[in-house]
This record gives structure tokens, C-alpha cells and sequence, in this order.
């Protein structure tokens, strides 16, 4: 496993890392004992880099984590954190919360459920339109200080929040949606980054699926996943955004690799200063990410995937009107 620099201060972590969302909340129903397997699975293969956050599942992911970290050094994994989504006991969503008191009674929960002093990299999940980002960061700041936390991540901000936050401490890295169906960010929000020395954690690579080259038509969706009502997966909008999984399919046949393995390697293939996130519940699903690493793209390779799936080729927006409207980075 190659390592990659997560921004020009934070940490060095394995060039790609795993998302652990799934293995709790809003793709249906996980088994706990493989989810744990494919934890153990993804260390022993060099990765280093897990993300997770304290609402999915509302804490079930963090004890999660807990569990499959047992016996596993504590300095040999980076742990991102998400925080700030407010849930009721079923689940529904109710809004963002960045006030600084919030900021660490929200930590001192994770530290809790995680069963460690500290946190590597610790980021609001949604940009809370109702606190300034300085007070946010500088919450978190003071937790750097103390001890808690190693270092600040933005998650899903535009560019204009991107550069005031920057203003209060170091951003490690900005954790944000992109894909060869999800390329919003490259025109302001990533050029900002580069200028300020700060990394991207791209999430979504695979388009929740579309991009894994498994999806059809046909797949009945469980209770709960959340797809059931994003655009990208629904009528006519499904309909063109697979005619463009096949024609990279043609693509990745001739290099005798997968579809999600084209898919990843596009985005390791970009720069050292974006690190890939997999959602692999399961170990079959983490063995073939990882084939991505040996997959080298040449110029032709990338000018052929670039004709199959052209800048906005996907046919419909990546979430749901209302959850778009909470996108800080929609807003730059």
C-alpha cells in the first residue's frame, strides 16, 4: 500500500481509505461479523485511513470501530470523524448543529464509544448556516490544543467557507463528493484547496454503487437505503447514467480490470493530494477496490475514459433536492 499526504499538515495515511458508513446505516441492513471481518481485512492490507461519523447509525458506527480495533495499535490508524447531524430516536434527520458547546460535548461521546483519547481528523458533516465557521473551528481548535484531536477536516464546504476556516487553524483536508459522475468540485473548490495546502478525501467514488459496475435495473432496494430516493437511481435518470457504466465497462475489459476498478484509479490517477474513500462492507467488495492500486491509467487510457463518462454525463443530481439545499459546496 502506497501512503499519500493528507494536505500540506495533516497526517500521512494509505492513498486509498475505508468509509465505514454502510456498515451501519442508509444502505440497508449489514452483518456486524463480516463488517468486522472487512475492518480487519482493510488493516492487513496496509490501509490506514477510516472514516466514520457519530450519527450513522447514531453511534453504532463509532462502537463499531471499537470493536474491530481491539487488540489493533491505536498510532497505526487514522480515524476521521464526522460530527454535527442531529437524529431523533427514529432515525429522521433534524438539522446540523456547529455551536462550539456542541462541538465537544459531540466529541466527548465519540472519544467515549471509540474507546481512545483522541481523534486524528475531526470535521462538521454539514456547514451550519446559523454559526460562523470561525466559531465552529475554533471549538475544534481548542480541542487540538487540549489534546482530543490532531487535526481539523471541512467536510461538503464551499469556497468561500473554505477560506475563512482556514483563517482560524490549519485544514487538514476537505472531505467532499467525487467521481467521474461527480466532478462539481474541480472548477473553484478544488483549485482553493490546492492554494491552501489542503487535501481532499473524496467520498462517493463509486457513486453509492452506480460506478461499481454490480448495479442493474432490476435490484431491489432494501428498507432503509437511502438510493431509494436519489435521482441518480431513479426512471430515465437510471436509465442513461448506466448506459455510461457500460461504456466504461468496454474500457475496463481491455485493461482486464472492473468497472470499479477504472473508477478508482481515475481518481488515485489525479494527484498525490486526493485520497479515495471505499465503502466496502463486505471483503469481496474490498479485495477489488484494492486491485485499483495496481492499476495504472496511461494518457490514452484516461482520454478514453474521459470520452466515455464526459464531465456532467450523469443524469440526475447526487442527492435529493432537499439534502442538496444543505450543501455548502453547491452554494460556492
Amino acid at each position: 500500500m502506497d501512503f499519500r499526504q493528507l494536505g500540506l499538515t495533516g497526517p500521512r495515511v494509505s492513498e486509498i481509505g475505508l468509509g465505514c458508513m454502510g456498515m451501519s446505516d442508509l444502505y440497508g441492513p449489514a452483518d456486524e461479523t463480516e463488517s468486522i471481518a472487512t475492518i480487519h481485512a482493510a488493516l492487513d492490507a496496509g490501509m490506514t485511513l477510516l472514516d466514520t461519523g457519530d450519527f450513522y447509525g447514531m453511534g453504532h458506527n463509532e462502537l463499531l470501530l471499537n470493536r474491530a480495533l481491539q487488540g489493533r495499535s491505536r498510532e497505526q490508524v487514522t480515524i476521521s470523524v464526522k460530527f454535527g447531524a442531529l437524529r431523533d430516536a427514529d432515525g429522521n434527520w433534524l438539522g446540523n448543529d456547529g455551536r462550539p458547546a456542541s462541538v465537544k460535548n459531540f466529541l466527548a461521546y465519540t472519544l467515549r464509544r471509540l474507546g481512545t483519547d483522541y481523534v486524528d481528523v475531526y470535521r462538521l458533516t454539514r456547514v451550519d448556516p446559523t454559526v460562523p465557521i470561525e466559531e465552529t473551528i475554533g471549538a475544534i481548535a481548542e480541542m487540538v490544543k487540549a489534546g482530543h484531536v490532531r487535526h481539523i477536516g471541512l467536510s461538503e464546504a464551499g469556497a468561500a467557507t473554505i477560506r475563512r476556516a482556514a483563517t482560524v487553524h490549519p485544514i487538514s483536508d476537505l472531505q467532499i463528493e467525487y467521481s467521474l459522475l461527480s466532478r462539481g468540485i474541480e472548477a473553484e473548490i478544488l483549485p482553493i484547496c490546492r492554494e491552501l495546502g489542503i487535501g481532499i478525501t473524496a467520498y462517493g467514488v463509486l457513486s453509492r454503487g452506480l460506478l461499481s459496475g454490480h448495479w442493474s435495473k432490476e435490484r431491489v432496494l432494501a428498507p432503509g437505503d437511502f438510493r431509494g430516493i436519489s435521482p441518480r437511481f431513479s426512471g430515465e435518470n437510471l436509465d442513461r447514467n448506466l448506459e455510461l457504466v457500460e461504456a466504461l465497462r468496454a474500457i475496463a475489459e481491455a485493461k482486464g480490470a472492473t468497472v470499479a476498478q477504472i473508477a478508482i484509479a481515475w481518481v488515485l490517477s489525479h494527484s498525490q493530494d486526493i485520497i479515495p474513500l471505499v465503502g466496502a462492507r463486505r471483503r469481496e467488495r474490498l479485495t477489488e477496490a484494492l486491485g485499483a492500486t495496481a492499476l495504472q491509467l496511461s494518457a490514452d487510457d484516461l482520454v478514453q475514459i474521459e470520452r466515455a463518462v464526459p464531465a456532467g454525463a450523469a443524469a440526475g443530481s447526487r442527492y435529493a433536492t432537499p439534502l442538496m439545499t444543505e450543501l455548502d459546496s453547491e452554494r460556492s
